[in-house]
């Protein structure tokens, strides 16, 4: 199966421009998807047909097709292999929602908050289970080696976050090393895979691994920028939502680097036990005053380049245009 190519590769993309070259095989991604949800336990596809059905981008499955482009793949293992991709993220916000008791997601009640979380808690344990099943069917054990990384590495940034809530010492580096896990982790391995199912070089693969990785913290930063900025409607969760739970992310380091001592104190008060809206008020007002916000964008953006930078290798080529045009995404969608 080949993609549709409406644009010349020199012809600068967005994002819709890259949906509409995949939206046929993504809509194949997604009949893959359900039948992974398919199970004789009726909560396990009606669970499946509501998170499903809430939206989201699809974009890990969209990093791994257009990589699988251009490592110049021919067959069709790519669709499959997407869908797992897609799964087991899927479980993996299944369970996040849980550990956070959070109760909206995308503007809906999360499947926690509708079945409970004991019922959601094996659901995303059979999606997790099921997902690698379909992924050892493929025969590469190269494939599940990076698979199986990836989601060790995933599970190892939510329990590096939880050891951290709360925790106003947190440095840079471990707030790096948790998004690393927790979003750039997958999204690396979806990248990286493609390159292996094209047979691209070991140099290709590796950059190909890095952009995702590099893509994918981007992705964490710019969504813990919103945070601060975005509304409920906009999001789909309340502003702040991080800070109330005792999440420390980039805004919020810059601030504590930054600030006076006497607002650093109050700061870690507020960090520790004031969860107000005054409380959550002062800190929006001095992150304003630090501007704490542009500075973590201005990281961000320097991040984008070099993750951008990963495809010099690679010669000029539809693929690669909608690849970069993910990468100023995955930071412009702020503004």
């Amino acid at each position: 199966m080949t993609s549709k190519y409406p644009l010349p590769y020199h012809q600068k993309m967005n994002l819709q421009d890259v949906f509409d070259l995949y939206d046929d095989k993504l809509r194949l991604v997604e009949k893959k998807i359900m039948e992974l949800f398919r199970n004789k336990a009726p909560v396990i596809p009606l669970i499946g047909s509501y998170i499903t059905s809430s939206g989201g981008k699809r974009l890990r499955p969209l990093f791994h097709l257009i990589c699988a482009d251009l490592a110049g793949y021919k067959g069709d293992a790519h669709i499959e292999i997407a869908g797992i991709i897609e799964s087991i993220h899927t479980a993996s916000l299944l369970h996040d929602d849980i550990v956070d008791m959070a109760e909206m997601r995308r503007g809906k009640p999360t499947a926690n908050s509708v079945w409970g979380n004991q019922v959601v808690v094996l659901v995303g344990d059979f999606l997790y289970s099921n997902a690698l099943k379909a992924a050892v069917a493929q025969k590469n054990q190269r494939i599940m080696e990076v698979l199986s990384e990836a989601t060790t590495r995933m599970t190892e940034g939510e329990l590096l976050q939880l050891n951290k809530i709360g925790d106003p010492d947190i440095t840079e580096n471990d707030y790096i090393e948790i998004i690393s896990a927790k979003t750039g982790a997958l999204i690396s391995a979806a990248c990286r895979i493609a390159a292996i199912l094209g047979g691209l070089s070991r140099d290709e693969e590796v950059a190909l691994a890095a952009f995702g990785m590099k893509t994918g913290i981007v992705f964490q930063m710019a969504d813990d920028v919103l945070d601060y900025m975005a509304e409920e409607g906009e999001l789909g969760k309340k502003l702040c939502k991080d800070l109330e739970e005792g999440k420390i992310t980039l805004p919020l380091l810059y601030l504590l680097r930054v600030a006076g001592a006497d607002e650093i104190a109050e700061i870690k008060k507020i960090i520790g036990e004031n969860f107000t809206g005054e409380g959550i008020e002062r800190v929006l007002e001095l992150l304003k005053k630090y501007r704490s916000i542009e500075e973590s964008l201005k990281k961000a953006g320097l991040l984008v380049e070099e993750a951008k930078s990963e495809l010099k290798i690679f010669d000029d080529s539809p693929a690669k245009e909608a690849l970069l045009a993910i990468a100023d995404y995955s930071l412009a969608r702020e503004k």
